[in-house]
């Protein structure tokens, strides 16, 4: 605390981030990274572009990534807007597209940057229960709203809703803001971008952080009708006009045209974690079902925070997310298959004891 801190400073509570531990010798399964490393081809364009060009400031409008997207949705450069990592441009769209006299709507189990963005640029929000099973019920959100934003697959659930239901939610709400983050929709969801066509009010927010490896290099991009990436645009050029540098760009490039590595990587990713459901259901775990790179699990007869605290003394992270309805709950990142038969005979000694 400090007498020199703007007002707005004392009054908020700060997003958490997943540790990220300052020593080695970890299976770190607690921050949703892929297991697999970038394509190859991402590092050869990285290294490529290491040269004296570095000098020069990047495109601030990236346009040849936006377009490399566009064209792989038949959609134009000015529906995609990027940004550094979907955090800033979830950032940058919660103050150009959320803030209105009526609450914005989300579950009261998601992403816990959302209520932090509200706190930050005064937004009010109401938090709508997940039902019974920690599913989204749309039939829930059919009250007044200034917008909504929901994440397809949840997380930390990992659940997901078809595309009739988003649709539903966007015919029911012609006069709002619908955001959808796709996170984690490249390992069993489906995406909402082939709707942008027909729905000016929908806004499509992805990342390459997971399913293509890049949570290093920090690449997120949004699609939708051109005026809502206008306005996603004016409010980035009103506070940082280059977000993505030049190694950001040609990576994220590269990444993307290398559908190869892509489907492999996550295919493999998919069907470790099923293995793995099946696994931690053998020991007793109640697994939702997951359409993410992560399971969320509850186990009946062990705490989720003796759980997470034994597995840490065992080199082994994985992340608990105190609260009401999720302090039982243990989100589990997916590993390499190694990391994840490790994981469970660890659970087995646990349990065991």
């Amino acid at each position: 605390m400090s007498r020199f801190w703007s007002q707005i400073v004392h009054e908020l509570s700060p997003y958490v981030a997943g540790e990220q531990p300052k020593f080695g010798n970890l299976i770190k399964l607690n921050t949703n990274e892929n297991p697999y490393g970038p394509s190859p081809l991402v590092l050869k364009a990285i290294a490529a572009e290491t040269t004296d060009s570095l000098r020069l400031y990047p495109d601030p409008t990236a346009l040849q990534l936006r377009a490399t997207i566009a064209r792989s949705y038949g959609l134009d450069e000015s529906n995609v807007f990027v940004g550094n990592g979907s955090d800033e441009v979830l950032a940058h769209t919660f103050q150009a597209l959320l803030k209105h006299d009526a609450p914005l709507l989300f579950p009261d189990i998601t992403y816990s940057f959302y209520p932090t963005y509200c706190r930050l640029y005064g937004i009010d929000f109401d938090e709508i229960a997940l039902d019974d099973i920690m599913s989204v019920r749309t039939s829930d959100y059919r009250r007044n709203c200034g917008a909504i934003i929901l994440p397809n697959p949840n997380a930390p659930t990992g659940t997901a809703l078809p595309l009739s239901e988003i649709e539903k939610l966007l015919i029911e709400h012609p006069d709002q803001v619908v955001v959808i983050d796709e996170a984690y929709v490249d390992f069993g969801a489906e995406s909402a971008i082939p709707l942008v066509r027909n729905y000016p009010n929908l806004l499509v927010v992805q990342t390459l952080s997971k399913s293509r490896g890049l949570a290093g290099l920090r690449v997120g991009f949004a699609v939708g009708e051109s005026s809502l990436i206008e306005a996603l645009n004016r409010v980035k050029d009103s506070f940082n006009s280059y977000p993505l540098d030049r190694l950001a760009i040609v990576g994220a490039i590269a990444a993307w045209q290398d559908t190869v590595w892509f489907e492999e990587s996550r295919n493999n990713i998919m069907a470790t974690r099923n293995r793995l459901a099946l696994s931690m259901r053998g020991l007793g775990f109640e697994v939702l079902p997951s359409s993410a790179n992560f399971l969320f699990v509850h186990h009946p007869a062990c705490s989720a925070k003796e759980i997470f605290t034994q597995l840490r003394t065992k080199a082994i992270l994985v992340r608990h997310l105190p609260g009401e309805r999720t302090n039982d709950y243990l989100r589990i990142s997916i590993g390499t298959d190694s990391e994840c038969a490790k994981l469970i005979s660890a659970l087995q000694t646990i349990l065991g004891s």
